[in-house]
């Protein structure tokens, strides 16, 4: 038997405004996803709007390529085509696609910089968390540098080289330094922290169309 979700008081209350369109030509969408908004719609019947219905009711091409997660904000990328869409769905898959995230974490980390490389798999007692997983899980590498230090915490710059579910978030707890504000990993920072303090600044990929590289960028937030 499944234990009860980690966050059964979760209340979809997703931000309003204007889509942030950062990039788009005949075959990829570049918007800025703000923090507290799914990509796709959820399980729930109250979670149905998300920013891919939102852009096509702006766009009706639209094509989910990525997601990020609901509490993260920061750049993502659509296509226009079914061709674009596979195109950049290799791109993720074959990691060539490069992203870097900006994240403030609990504590001082000590060192400038350094590498996870922690297999994560699903803990099935309390979904939707995840756990470093040494006999089940897959394998996960995340990079991190080291940008700021202030108080008691730390600022990073975070380059995953696997696309795991909210691997950033359990490999930054596994440091023994979580991502402030994460309801899930570290509650007891949320009440002074009103959302995820995780945000997708930049990704780069070959362009579907050109072949070409191509990079995107959003500045973080806070």
């Amino acid at each position: 038997m499944h234990k009860p979700s980690l966050i059964p008081d979760f209340a979809y209350d997703p931000p309003t405004g204007p889509l942030s369109i950062l990039h788009e030509d005949d075959a990829i969408i570049v918007l800025y996803k703000p923090a507290g908004l799914l990509t796709v719609p959820g399980k729930l019947a109250n979670r149905q709007d998300c920013l891919i219905s939102r852009l096509q009711a702006a766009r009706w091409d639209a094509l989910t390529v990525h997601r990020l997660d609901c509490d993260t904000s920061g750049v993502i990328i659509f296509a226009r085509t079914k061709q674009a869409q596979g195109f950049l769905g290799q791109e993720f898959e074959q990691r060539r696609a490069e992203k870097t995230y900006i994240a403030r974490l609990k504590g001082r980390l000590e060192t400038d910089n350094g590498t996870v490389d922690l297999p994560i798999g699903s803990d099935w007692d309390y979904r939707p968390r995840q756990k470093v997983d040494p006999e089940h899980g897959r394998p996960a590498v995340t990079d991190w540098q080291v940008l700021d230090r202030a108080g008691d915490e730390t600022r990073v710059r975070l380059t995953p080289h696997t696309g795991r579910s909210h691997q950033l978030r359990v490999h930054m707890l596994a440091l023994g330094h979580p991502i402030l504000g994460d309801q899930i990993y570290a509650p007891e920072t949320r009440a002074d922290h009103g959302r995820l303090m995780l945000h997708a600044e930049s990704l780069s990929l070959h362009h579907p169309t050109t072949g070409k590289r191509v990079s995107f960028f959003a500045p973080a937030p806070f």
